[in-house]
């Protein structure tokens, strides 16, 4: 990891004006430590490819683009990264700030315009949420440029409290355990999806965007977000956060120690098949001992 030496010196253009305050200091080392951890532990790097680094202009996408370009400046990150902005066409879209910003970092970047959200607004009833059908086709398009680009894998913005609230959605909504994954074979089976910051919590990318005055773009444009299931979800877990500070750690350990034979699914465990044996004695047991 990064001693103080290496932070105040030699920086990707990204980090430019970061705060120079012991606070920012550990907030930037733990989201990096962070993401080096999931990209580790989830097996992300494959040396020589090129990922497709998704940019919406949010918090979290910002922190996503920050930092993987730190990563690969540090030659801690051996793959070619591109960024790359959907512009779906949605009312008031600043089209100009990303385009800017990304030219005046020196990041390497491609802007696409699809018109997708006239398409939603043709399908989805008045008073509906056009989120899901707006996911697809965003998804559909990052798909097709990632494989224009010659790009192995589709990297997104999703945070810890994106992969909860999932989580709690399906239990609540879909009746079944499932969230999303820090990697994911689309179902072509050409292209990886990868979350790195699926150890990062939101309210760190929040203050991470804002100490760094990052040009945000906000995600309400077409004005559909309000009363959405998921902010539900998200004002459950507050409650619960503010009730018991450190919860949703709790619950994000949870989703990573699953136990099979505690659940109900017979497809994931043999319930049927489960014989008893002889009485094991507790002696007998492979279990250490205390000296």
């Amino acid at each position: 990891m990064f001693d103080d030496d290496d932070i105040a010196d030699d920086i990707h253009p990204l980090f430019y004006g970061a705060p120079k305050s012991t606070e920012f200091k550990k907030l930037r080392k733990r989201i990096v430590q962070n993401v080096r951890e999931a990209i580790d532990q989830y097996g992300m790097i494959v040396p020589g490819q090129r990922w497709l680094v998704c940019l919406s202009g949010g918090k979290d996408s910002y922190t996503l683009l920050a930092v993987l370009n730190e990563l690969k400046w540090r030659g801690l990150l051996p793959v070619d990264l591109l960024a790359c902005n959907l512009d779906q066409g949605q009312p008031n879209f600043p089209a100009t700030v990303l385009p800017e910003f990304l030219t005046k970092m020196g990041v390497p970047h491609r802007i696409e315009y699809q018109d997708t959200y006239s398409i939603v607004v043709d399908k989805i009833p008045q008073g509906r949420t056009m989120c899901a059908l707006c996911s697809r086709l965003r998804r559909g398009n990052l798909y097709r440029i990632a494989r224009e680009e010659g790009c192995s894998a589709v990297v997104l913005g999703h945070h810890r409290d994106d992969i909860l609230e999932t989580f709690f959605m399906n239990l609540f909504h879909g009746g079944r355990l499932a969230t999303m994954p820090p990697k994911l074979l689309n179902e072509d089976g050409d292209l990886f999806v990868f979350r790195p910051l699926a150890h990062v919590a939101e309210a760190d990318c929040e203050k991470f965007a804002s100490a760094m005055h990052y040009p945000i773009i906000p995600c309400d444009l077409c004005g559909s977000q309000e009363g959405l299931q998921r902010q539900q979800v998200k004002e459950l877990l507050d409650g619960w956060e503010r009730n018991s500070p450190g919860r949703r750690q709790v619950m994000f350990r949870a989703l990573m120690n699953a136990r099979p034979s505690h659940l109900l699914d017979p497809k994931l465990f043999d319930f049927i098949g489960l014989q008893a044996g002889p009485r094991i004695d507790a002696n007998d047991r492979d279990v250490p001992k205390l000296s």
